[in-house]
């Protein structure tokens, strides 16, 4: 191909020559596979992300055995993978495809942007991969890539900056190939630009780079927008009466939806070592309960993106059942190896 920007013409060398990341859906050109791969990496690293791929595409090998499964069993997989709207809209789009759309995926980045959990990202990546469309894919990584290159201050988080990426992106596009230069620059941004400890010394396009000549690589991209972050307590019981426990499942629209949890006490404040300070923060929550055999786990904690959970574990035997109006249900242990948990229960709540 002539007249190739110079920054193409060496990444597409670098991916001819020295690119060996190996990841199970390179060169895939099945949407189904591609937009299940992406929605699993969506907020989820590559190397957590591999397994969950390989076990869903085991037991769900076409999208319509993912549509026909039970919601109950999809959570179960996708357990310990967090953000668990992805998964809510993963069923969603299975089922419009599956039965609404005859099996088909859209074969357009403007018909793929209306499926549910779909973004321009999401979007890009199906549409060149799966169908040659001639659209450049826009994460993280591709971000990063470009600001550091050309030196660009403009925040990736600001409306300018969206459009401003969006067509010096597709700028850098080659008349053929999409697919795989959208793959070669997500690829050198993951192995080459990475976020911390870049390896500019060898870089293939270190000699127009704009941000290392002027020695602020680790200071590129930009954003606009800080997180703010908060703190949460939760306090996690374990009741046991007669061999079950007591669980149920997250509502709202908050954290965890649809998961399953122990009997939850969220306090505004951290709380001390005096095991009979668990029991009347729960007698406060959930009435008259009488509680034996009481046991603390360690204070623990999860960082989530945009709060801390810390919190704790008690485990107790009930001397009587917990009244219905709790709504809480009794599960015996059997049942409960079926739930989908969240992480912060599964890592590291006590074993049963």
């Amino acid at each position: 191909m002539k007249n190739l920007p110079e920054f193409t013409k060496n990444l597409l060398d670098w991916n001819q020559q020295f690119n060996t990341r190996q990841m199970p859906w390179k060169g895939e050109t099945d949407p189904y596979k591609i937009w299940l791969s992406e929605i699993i990496l969506q907020q989820t690293r590559v190397e957590q992300g591999l397994a969950y791929y390989e076990k869903f595409i085991n037991r769900f090998p076409t999208v319509r055995d993912l549509a026909l499964a039970e919601d109950s069993e999809v959570f179960k997989y996708w357990e310990g993978l967090g953000y668990y709207s992805r998964c809510r809209n993963l069923l969603a789009t299975a089922r419009w495809v599956a039965f609404e759309n005859k099996g088909q995926f859209p074969s357009s980045y403007q018909g793929l942007l209306q499926l549910k959990g779909v973004g321009p990202y999401t979007a890009a990546a199906i549409a060149s991969f799966a169908f040659g469309e001639h659209k450049a894919v826009l994460d993280g990584n591709v971000f990063r890539v470009l600001a550091r290159y050309f030196g660009i201050t403009t925040p990736i988080d600001s409306a300018a900056g969206k459009k401003l990426y969006a067509l010096l992106a597709d700028s850098l596009l080659p008349d053929q190939g999409t697919g795989a230069y959208n793959q070669a620059i997500m690829d050198f941004g993951a192995v080459i630009c990475k976020p911390q400890l870049p390896l500019c010394s060898s870089c293939i396009q270190k000699a127009d780079c704009e941000a290392l000549r002027l020695g602020v690589v680790t200071e590129l991209p930009i954003k606009e927008k800080s997180i703010q972050r908060r703190t949460r307590y939760f306090y996690y019981f374990l009741l046991n009466w007669k061999g079950a426990f007591y669980v149920r499942q997250r509502q709202g629209n908050d954290i965890w939806q649809d998961l399953h949890e122990w009997v939850l006490v969220e306090s505004p404040a951290q709380l001390n070592d005096d095991p009979q300070t668990y029991v009347k923060l729960l007698k406060n929550a959930v009435g008259p309960v009488k509680l034996k055999k009481i046991q603390l786990s360690g204070e623990v904690k999860q960082q989530l993106s945009h709060q801390t959970i810390t919190g704790r574990f008690i485990t107790a035997d009930l001397t009587a059942p917990l009244s219905p109006a709790t709504g809480y249900q009794l599960r015996s242990p059997q049942e409960l190896s079926k739930l989908a948990f969240p992480r912060f229960i599964t890592a590291f709540s006590p074993k049963l």
